[in-house]
Parts: structure tokens; C-alpha cells; sequence
């Protein structure tokens, strides 16, 4: 089957290409900007196509609680929110990371902290890739762009989480959740009927208990666990970075952007290059794991480098990691909601390199 070019928000495109996907399951709860993955959902009856369960929970965190009960079942499973209720959810995703579940958390970020606004925002960026929740854990996160990756991203997700058995955030934010773009479509898969080994499917008299849980009372045991979670996080630090480069190629300066910041980047590198100055853009695809080592390298060739972002600072400290200073870096981000104008990001810019 040949793929189906749409017109459709972002939000739209994610609970499309997550039946398509063959998802088994769908638990979330109404939260702006959002609202329109549930409702899109629930108007779409997926259960009758595919056998896609999709259920409103009571709340935040029984949602995030039905995912682990779905995932320990090796079923494709996932759950979608926004800032302040993926803070609800912390208590649960660290269950699920700490139980090595698979799974997909999308959230479409808006402006904090507290309820703060419902405009687009990306302060939610240390909540995921430093671990929102307690203990040593991380999410896989993937930064879409676009309403394409919107929908693309999600297949990746899932395909993702279960190669690492780890939970995996799509972190968005209320512009690309609510612009509308067209989108090529997967055709529909069939949901999955294979079983995973590890999951909780019952104890036929012919193998073990299969027991998950996040819980272990030695502390001898506790350290190995986290031991393990560690070696896995590096080899998907090794084996997982993406991130897409723009104009690069003789950037004496780099602009270094994720979502919808990158987007807006792009047209500030080409407003800047109008003016003489070589700009170019490294846009994250993975904020966790993060590009650091080609940061680094381009860290040797840069006069300086700038993050762009839509909060007070926060990616701006695994670029300043990164280049281990190598190089100037310097922050700019617009907060409250307030997308950066590509002219804003030049304007600094000049600022900084002395006209």
C-alpha cells in the first residue's frame, strides 16, 4: 500500500500514525494544547478497525499507571499530555523505566512553571532528558519538528522502546501539536502478536513466574540493576544520536536548536547569511541521547555558539558540556509562551560578534 498525504495538525497527526502503527493501547487524559490526540482518537473508534483500546482515565496518573499494566503485558502502549500533567506522571514514568517497560510519552510542552500558560514553551527540557521522576534513570527523547516527524516519530518510538525495553518521549510543543501541515501517512499495520519473553502474560506449568517490578530491598542487587540501566544508556548513547545540520559547512558560527526553535532558525541563518555572516544550525533530533560529540567537532572549526531556546536555559547546558570550552556559548530564549522571531535570534547574534 502506497502512503496518504493529509492535511493535519500536529496533534491529529500523532493519533493517526499511532493506529497505524498497530497500537494496542491508548490511556490519557484532556490537558491544553493536547486535548485534540484523545479527541481524535475517540472520534476515530479505533477499536473497531484495529482492536486499539483508547480509554480517558480518571486522571494523570492513572494513566500513566495503565501504561505500565499494558506494557508489562508486551503490548504497544502509550500515553500523551502536557506539562503539568507529565508532572503528574513523573512518579509513574520512573516506575516504568525502573521496571524496563517499553513504551511512548508524548508531551506537548507549554509555558510554566506551575499552570503558567498554554502557549507553546520548551521548558519542559530537563524534566525529560535528566529524569523528571527519582533515581537513575532516563527516557529516550525525540524532538519533532514538523507535523511529518509528528507522525513519523512515533513509529520510531515504539520501535525504539523495544529494542532497549525503555520508556521513550516525544517531546513536542503547543505550536507543532496545534499548526496544521501536510503528512504522509504509513498504510496500517496490523497490531503485533508476537509476545515478548519478559512480559506478564500468565504462568503456563511449563516455565516460571515472570515477576516486574521496580522494587529490590538489597542494596547489593539495587546497585547491579543500576549498574545495568547504566551500560544500556550508554550503548543508546553510542548507537542512537540523531540530529540533522544545516549551512554548516563554513558556519564560523553555529546556532543550536531543537522543535520549534530549530524551525525558526533556519530562517534566522538564512536572514543572517543575507548579511555576510556565515551561520549555520545543528537541530537535535535525540535530546537524550544528545549529539555532544559532533558538537565538539564542530566546536574546533566555530568562533562561537548559540542555543536557541523557548525557556530561560536549559539545553544550554549540555552544549556548553559538549564544546567543553572550546568555544564562547551563549543562550537566547524567549519564555511565557512567546515563540523567538528569526530576527530576535540575529539581532543577538550581532550582538555578540560586535555588529
Amino acid at each position: 500500500m502506497e502512503k496518504e498525504l493529509r492535511l493535519m495538525k500536529g496533534n491529529e497527526a500523532v493519533a493517526e500514525a499511532a493506529i497505524r502503527a498497530g497500537t494496542d493501547g491508548y490511556f490519557g487524559y484532556p490537558i491544553t494544547p493536547q486535548s485534540e490526540i484523545l479527541e481524535y482518537l475517540m472520534e476515530a473508534k479505533p477499536y473497531e478497525t484495529t482492536g486499539m483500546v483508547v480509554l480517558q482515565a480518571e486522571s494523570e496518573v492513572a494513566a500513566i499507571n495503565m501504561v505500565y499494566g499494558g506494557a508489562a503485558c508486551g503490548k504497544k502502549v502509550m500515553t500523551t499530555s502536557s506539562s503539568p500533567g507529565i508532572s503528574l506522571k513523573q512518579e509513574g514514568i520512573t516506575y516504568i523505566a525502573g521496571a524496563e517497560l517499553p513504551c511512548l510519552i508524548v508531551n506537548v510542552v507549554r509555558g510554566g512553571p506551575g499552570l503558567g500558560t498554554i502557549q507553546p514553551a520548551q521548558s519542559d527540557y530537563f524534566q525529560a532528558t535528566k529524569g523528571g521522576g527519582h533515581g537513575d534513570y532516563h527516557l529516550i527523547v525525540l524532538a519533532p519538528a514538523s507535523v511529518q516527524e509528528m507522525a513519523d516519530f512515533v513509529e520510531l518510538s515504539f520501535d525504539l522502546a523495544f529494542k532497549y525495553r525503555n520508556p521513550v518521549m516525544m517531546l513536542s510543543d503547543g505550536a507543532i501539536g496545534q499548526m496544521m501541515e501536510k503528512v504522509w501517512l504509513s498504510p496500517q499495520k496490523e497490531r503485533s502478536k508476537t509476545v515478548p519473553g519478559w512480559a506478564t502474560t500468565g504462568k503456563p506449568p511449563t516455565r516460571e513466574r515472570i515477576i516486574i517490578t521496580s522494587l529490590d530491598l538489597d542494596p547489593n542487587a539495587q546497585e547491579r540493576f543500576n549498574q545495568k540501566l547504566v551500560a544500556k544508556y550508554n550503548e543508546i548513547r553510542e548507537k542512537e544520536v540523531r540530529y540533522e545540520e544545516f549551512q554548516l559547512e563554513d558556519a564560523e558560527y553555529i546556532l543550536v536548536a531543537y522543535g520549534t526553535s530549530a524551525r525558526v532558525c533556519q530562517k534566522s541563518v538564512q536572514l543572517a547569511r543575507n548579511e555576510g555572516i556565515k551561520v549555520g544550525l545543528l537541530r537535535p533530533i535525540t535530546l537524550f541521547p544528545f549529539p555532544s560529540k559532533r558538537l565538539n567537532e564542530l566546536a574546533g572549526k566555530a568562533k562561537m555558539m548559540f542555543s536557541i531556546e523557548m525557556s530561560a536555559g536549559q539545553m544550554v547546558e549540555d552544549v556548553l558540556l559538549s564544546v567543553n570550552g572550546k568555544v564562547p556559548v551563549y543562550h537566547f530564549g524567549r519564555m511565557g509562551g512567546i515563540v523567538t522571531a528569526p530576527e530576535e535570534v540575529v539581532e543577538f547574534l550581532k550582538s555578540k560578534i560586535g555588529g
